[in-house]
């Protein structure tokens, strides 16, 4: 859990919470056609039988905190025939500004990893 102090109080912030919106916002861009497990925590998760296949936020998104900005690490897919360069950018681009005006934290960096391309 994060945690923003301003005048007015504290904030709280969960790591799910930063996750389902990283993840949605990476998922929403163009030429992504998924995210996949990152760590071999989230490989065990995808793997319990009550969960829907791809059905948690948590999926492909890895968020650490430090020096007060956030790191975040994403695991994609993306489709066939477009250019992977122009689609990490986008995406870099995107997750920073959503994140930074959603939770009003820095973000101090966006890996993008393509471990796969679907056709």
């Amino acid at each position: 859990m994060l945690v923003i102090h301003n005048h007015l109080g504290s904030i709280n912030i969960t790591k799910r919470f930063l996750s389902a919106l990283i993840g949605g916002t990476a998922t929403r861009c163009y030429g992504v056609v998924g995210m996949n497990s990152g760590t071999p925590w989230q490989n065990a998760i995808e793997m319990l039988p009550f969960l829907k296949r791809g059905k948690y936020p948590e999926k492909g998104v890895n968020v650490r905190h430090a020096e007060g900005k956030l790191y975040i690490d994403l695991h994609i897919t993306v489709l066939y025939g477009i250019n992977v360069a122009s689609v990490v950018k986008s995406i870099q681009h995107k997750v920073a500004f959503v994140t930074e005006e959603q939770t009003g934290m820095k973000v101090g960096r966006v890996s993008v990893y393509v471990d796969a391309i679907k056709v």
